[in-house]
């Protein structure tokens, strides 16, 4: 019950991501919120007032000038109300009116009268917020201090694929109880690495791993909304930059480790999550190597790569450094001898060897070691994971 008493005001646009309000009221009427509902014209074609306010417990709010409420500033009221407003769905539309500072509606009106945090979640066409309009507006709301969260990217109900899905309830309910979360990494710059790296034997092939990116992505994320400054650095994998990161895309070890090193002089906390190759070719061919037919075998000749993460630990104003220990068999004595051989601060093993955790697995378990103690995160999804360890991490950084 994370969001106990604290008021949202929820505003709903007129698209026909509209209907996914109701839930959305539910959910957080279960998280603890007090929910009062503001709609704009359009939002009333796709869902009543009436089933709002049976879900919400208050009537709905749709009229700008209703006699009724005028009598007590009521266009003004909601708005002093608020600890949070929430925009969802937020049309293409609708973004353009807050944009322009427009008072047309109690919508957006409500929006030009809180003192409250305004978010808005985007829910439209996938070309509709694609287009450079839509891009423009977004980049102004930010910039006016304004939360955007999403959106989603998947079928939508005009038949195309693209970004442009409204947020699913869960989601936004989440978010919202993080943004009401006490800021454990409030300031904070931290720097992780993600993904797999990939090391070129030729123009055409490559060294890698099965690393989907997902715990580092997630990591980053977390460390978002529990107020730290993140920057990314990625392999190369298919996951969107979450909202707020600092992103920086590299191929191979190397990179990766110019990548970190450029920045690590202005980072509080490191974390190493990405599944850096341990050997790269020593001598990468110029043009794609042929197959000949005298020989069914090809020898590389392969070099260590560079340990950025030990490389990071030995710094003489090192941040707290943490480490990832992906293993398959004996995990806690492999992650013990990492933890002690590269002199980290913290170190996360998990096994790889179970099909439904680790790799490409939308689910993960942990065990968390440092010097003096260890901490078992049983399994759950990954960024729920992800704030249970940076958790850790806050607490045991704080008590060195």
């Amino acid at each position: 019950m994370s969001l106990t008493n604290k008021n949202i005001l929820l505003g709903i646009g007129g698209g026909i991501a509209a209907y996914k309000s109701a839930e959305l009221v539910r959910r957080l009427k279960e998280d603890g919120a007090n929910v009062r509902i503001v709609m704009s014209q359009g939002a009333q074609a796709f869902i009543t007032p009436l089933t709002l306010q049976a879900l919400s417990g208050h009537p709905v709010a749709t009229d700008l000038l209703d006699p009724a409420a005028e009598a007590a500033m009521g266009h003004i009221e909601l708005a002093r109300w608020a600890d949070l407003v929430i925009i969802a769905p937020a049309t293409a539309n609708l973004l353009a009116r807050i944009n322009a500072g427009m008072a047309d509606e109690l919508i957006t009106t409500s929006c030009l009268a809180t003192n409250a945090p305004v978010v808005v979640c985007p829910a439209m066409n996938q070309q509709m917020y694609q287009n450079q309009a839509t891009q423009d507006n977004l980049q102004q709301l930010q910039r006016k201090g304004i939360t955007i969260w999403g959106p989603d990217s998947g079928s939508q109900a005009c038949g195309e694929i693209g970004p442009g899905r409204l947020l699913e309830a869960n989601d936004i309910t989440q978010r919202a109880s993080d943004f009401f979360a006490p800021k454990l990494l409030d300031n904070i710059n931290l720097l992780l690495t993600a993904g797999p790296t990939r090391e070129a034997i030729d123009p055409v092939r490559y060294i890698s791993n099965h690393s989907s990116g997902k715990m580092g992505f997630a990591l980053a994320k977390a460390a978002r909304h529990l107020g730290a400054n993140v920057t990314l650095v990625s392999g190369p994998v298919n996951l969107s930059t979450p909202q707020g990161i600092t992103r920086i895309d590299v191929n191979s070890a190397a990179d990766m480790q110019a990548a970190v090193m450029q920045h690590i002089n202005e980072q509080d906390i490191f974390i190493g999550c990405a599944a850096v190759a341990d050997y790269r070719v020593t001598h990468v061919a110029n043009d794609k190597i042929k197959k000949t037919s005298d020989s069914n075998t090809m020898t590389l000749d392969l070099i260590k790569n560079p340990d950025i993460l030990a490389a990071v630990a030995q710094l003489k104003n090192k941040p707290f450094t943490v480490g990832f220990a992906a293993e398959t068999q004996d995990v806690i004595h492999y992650a013990k001898d990492k933890l002690i051989r590269k002199k980290l601060d913290m170190i996360a093993a998990n096994d790889v060897s179970q099909a439904e955790l680790g790799f490409n697995a939308d689910s993960n378990a942990l065990n968390v070691l440092w010097s003096d103690g260890q901490q078992n995160l049983p399994a759950t999804d990954k960024y729920t994971l992800a704030k249970q360890l940076l958790s850790l991490i806050a607490k045991r950084r704080l008590n060195e």
